[in-house]
């Protein structure tokens, strides 16, 4: 492996951490948002491995909404608005099937409902919906298009040896973390949930408190 391919493979291990995080990020805020709390997402470490695993094969199969990959119809689809919504379009319908997929795998081997959607207006199935799939579509164009090249060119600019040790030291965390996280909850047959924080209780104590000075 010549050195310039192996310095991008590491920097392609970081990169999937990154992403990892950023789903961490993105969950919380939906659950947040949505539900009033934020928790540890069935893992240990702030990473949700699958974000960047499925980030990155989207890149390397599909290229970037400004650079499409040179392969099949992607060929003869001309930059600009058209090669926009062509990945924003791929990016809803590998997102809904995604969601699908990694649902009912979870459901059937680990006994659990890992998300449901029934609440959600537009829902196929329990495991995805219009509205989720347009959000996570949007997010997942937008950074392929605005951050992914960038961050990419910033890492390569760094020392080698430090790309390296940080990037075996992260994808070791997270692939470690994923294989215990599960393994548990396939044991368990339920939920790794390890911490929890309510965000309505918070903001009641506060509300409190205010008036308790008053």
């Amino acid at each position: 492996m010549g050195s310039d391919t192996e310095s991008l493979v590491y920097v392609y291990g970081v990169m999937i951490a990154i992403i990892a995080f950023l789903g961490y990020i993105t969950e919380n805020t939906w659950l947040a948002i949505t539900k009033g709390y934020i928790d540890n997402r069935n893992m240990n470490a702030p990473f949700l491995l699958g974000y960047g695993l499925t980030v990155l094969a989207i890149y390397f199969l599909f290229g970037t909404p400004q650079k499409l990959a040179d392969w099949g119809i992607m060929r003869y689809i001309p930059e600009g608005t058209a090669s926009y919504l062509f990945y924003y379009i791929l990016s809803f319908l590998l997102v809904s099937v995604g969601e699908i997929l990694l649902g009912t795998l979870v459901e059937k081997v680990c006994g659990i409902e890992y998300w449901n959607y029934e609440w959600i207006p537009l829902h196929l199935t329990k495991y995805t919906s219009v509205p989720t799939s347009i959000m996570f579509a949007g997010i997942i164009t937008f950074f392929m298009s605005n951050l992914f090249d960038p961050i990419l060119q910033c890492m390569l600019q760094m020392k080698p040896q430090c790309i390296k040790v940080i990037s075996i030291a992260l994808t070791t965390l997270l692939v470690c973390d994923f294989i215990a996280s599960f393994y548990k909850m396939y044991q368990k047959q339920d939920f790794n949930n390890i911490w929890k924080y309510e965000l309505h209780h918070a903001q009641n104590e506060d509300r409190a408190a205010s008036t308790y000075r008053e």
